[in-house]
């Protein structure tokens, strides 16, 4: 028997794949960790014992994070892909997918695409104080492409956006050999009305690319995605700076109090209406969630 360490990039019916400097390995999971009521999941570096060709997963690594809706582990950052045109953004979606991001402790990357067709001033104007990093990218020029292919070096990152918003151009030209469909939702990757549990991480260069369907559909009413009231304005990182200047301290809302340092930034331009207009459509979408349903 041999002891080996890698990273599970498939898991298909209870069979988990796993990538290891000596290759990739079909393994099954010990039952003691269905007496411990966890799993692994793609993403999860794990230690697995090898019989022949076969493994057994023995541990599972300290992850930096994990969701189970889409079931995936360390995940390093989230692209939230909007095209500027041709569809418009919905810049509300774009702030709770950041939010949630934000939460689970992802890092949220924002890309405008198709940036041939239209200005994107007017939606970087709304992030340019938000202290989340802001993209322009297009398909036709290849503008934006290199940053993104810098960011995903040795990192685990996901893609998500709406159907036409070009997310299958922008990883046809990170790595060709990908062939995904364009104007259409992909197959492959960035899913958005597919709601299977099936994941899968796929190399890009020097990362890995997790084809996670469950995004786009987030839904803060299921209980694993759940944000409660007293944690979202931790999810806005522009709010940080001003939220210990609120006259009432950590019960303010920041939605109507008085005497609130968020609401004066917003007052002062310091940060974004549209963004704390957002925050407060999220605040009353969460205000009524309980921590002991």
């Amino acid at each position: 028997m041999t002891l080996l360490s890698g990273r599970i990039v498939q898991s298909i019916s209870g069979f988990y794949y796993v990538e290891a400097a000596e290759g990739l390995f079909e393994c099954k999971a010990k039952g003691s960790f269905r007496n411990k009521k966890i799993s692994p999941l793609v993403g999860d570096t794990v230690v697995f014992e090898l019989n022949g060709e076969k493994g057994v997963i023995s541990e599972i690594k300290d992850r930096k994070n994990y969701l189970m809706r889409p079931p995936v582990a360390n995940i390093d950052i989230l692209f939230i892909v909007a095209s500027v045109d041709d569809p418009k953004p919905n810049l509300y979606v774009i702030d709770k997918l950041s939010a949630f991001s934000v939460f689970h402790g992802i890092e949220p990357v924002i890309v405008f695409s198709k940036c041939d067709l239209a200005s994107p001033e007017e939606f970087l104007s709304v992030y340019k104080k938000s202290g989340m990093k802001t993209l322009c990218c297009s398909a036709q020029s290849r503008e934006g492409t290199d940053e993104i292919k810098e960011l995903i070096k040795g990192k685990i990152c996901a893609f998500t956006g709406n159907s036409g918003v070009g997310k299958s151009s922008i990883l046809n030209i990170l790595d060709p050999a990908l062939l995904l469909p364009t104007n259409a939702i992909s197959n492959k990757l960035g899913r958005g009305r597919h709601t299977t549990r099936s994941v899968s991480l796929y190399r890009i260069g020097e990362g890995f690319i997790a084809d996670t369907p469950g995004f786009s559909s987030l839904d803060f009413e299921n209980t694993t995605e759940r944000i409660y009231k007293d944690e979202l304005a931790d999810c806005f990182p522009e709010f940080a700076e001003y939220t210990d200047k609120c006259k009432f301290g950590v019960s303010c809302s920041h939605v109507t109090d008085k005497g609130c340092g968020v609401l004066k930034a917003v007052s002062d331009g310091l940060i974004s209406e549209k963004r704390h207009e957002n925050y407060i459509r999220l605040y009353e979408e969460v205000k009524n969630f309980k921590k002991w349903e």
